[in-house]
């Protein structure tokens, strides 16, 4: 089927994992990598461009050109349509998400390069320093004082913040960790 970019951006939001490839090898085409530094780490579509949801900009992009497309991925296609909305909303008029994300690509049988893969992921750390800090300020208060409640109580308002923000600041904490350096693939626009 023959369609003009125009009428294509205009009604397609998703496209498939070969439709992305065969656009990036005729040179019009940038993949975005919307997952964040310690997944892009492990494992990522050589010539892909790193812009982590957490911190995403769509201005470099839009400063490439108006007729070149924009494939936004992530592990499974999630995050790669909130990009793409953003995007969108600022004025990028020939973007799509990759469907099914790295995992279709891969079931796709097209090769990822390969990298040091964290230890735990960012969340999971994420996960483990919040649910220590709240037991322990449980039983601190249960055991000493009740003003060890303001413990679990800031980790429940940071929680609170980053759900409706989308921006974590323990995560920006732990990401500068020596543990969370990663000598993967470039991590930031190079568009």
């Amino acid at each position: 089927m023959t369609t003009t970019l125009a009428t294509e951006a205009e009604t397609t939001l998703e496209v498939d994992a070969d439709t992305a490839r065969r656009w990036a090898a005729s040179g019009d085409t940038v993949i975005v990598d919307v997952r964040e530094a310690d997944e892009r780490a492990a494992e990522w579509i050589e010539g892909s461009t790193s812009i982590p949801l957490s911190s995403f900009d769509p201005g470099p992009l839009l400063a490439t050109g108006a007729d070149r497309k924009v494939v936004f991925h992530c592990r499974g296609g999630r995050r790669s349509l909130d990009a793409l909305g953003r995007y969108r909303a600022a004025g990028g008029l020939h973007g799509f998400s990759m469907a099914g994300g790295l995992d279709a690509w891969k079931r796709a049988a097209m090769p990822v390069e390969r990298g040091k893969a964290p230890p735990i992921s960012l969340m999971r750390q994420v996960q483990i320093v919040i649910g220590f800090m709240v037991l322990v300020g449980c039983a601190l208060t249960l055991w000493l004082n009740p003003w060890f409640l303001i413990m679990p109580a800031f980790f429940g308002a940071g929680l609170l913040f980053a759900g409706i923000s989308g921006t974590c600041g323990l995560a920006s904490v732990l990401s500068a960790m020596p543990w969370n350096r990663f000598d993967g693939p470039n991590s930031s626009c190079s568009v």
